[in-house]
């Protein structure tokens, strides 16, 4: 788990979202098999922190991919950089709350 990962899980199970989140949940749509960082069921949420490797061109095209995939069936995702969660989790945590009213 890298340290944005860590930092955003702590907040997850610690603030009063109303909502519970897993973490490394596997989805399984059709053929295709993938691990989301951070997953709320009942909101069909996910939420991807991403550390640098994520701004290489051929892992956009697999991020874009995927979530192509996953938006079809219905899934809603957030995508935070590891430096927005490292440096600005208040920020961070805002969006989440403000995605969940939303959803």
């Amino acid at each position: 788990m890298t340290k944005a990962e860590r930092i955003l899980w702590e907040e997850l199970r610690n603030e009063k979202l109303d909502y519970k989140f897993r973490r490394q949940q596997p989805m399984v749509l059709g053929v295709y098999n993938f691990i989301v960082d951070f997953y709320c069921p009942e909101k069909k949420l996910i939420i991807e922190a991403d550390g640098g490797i994520h701004n290489k061109e051929e892992i956009k095209e697999i991020d874009e991919f995927r979530e192509d995939i996953l938006k079809s069936a219905g899934y809603k995702i957030i995508r935070f950089k590891n430096n927005e969660v490292e440096n600005n989790i208040e920020d961070v945590l805002k969006q989440i709350k403000q995605t969940l009213i939303k959803n």
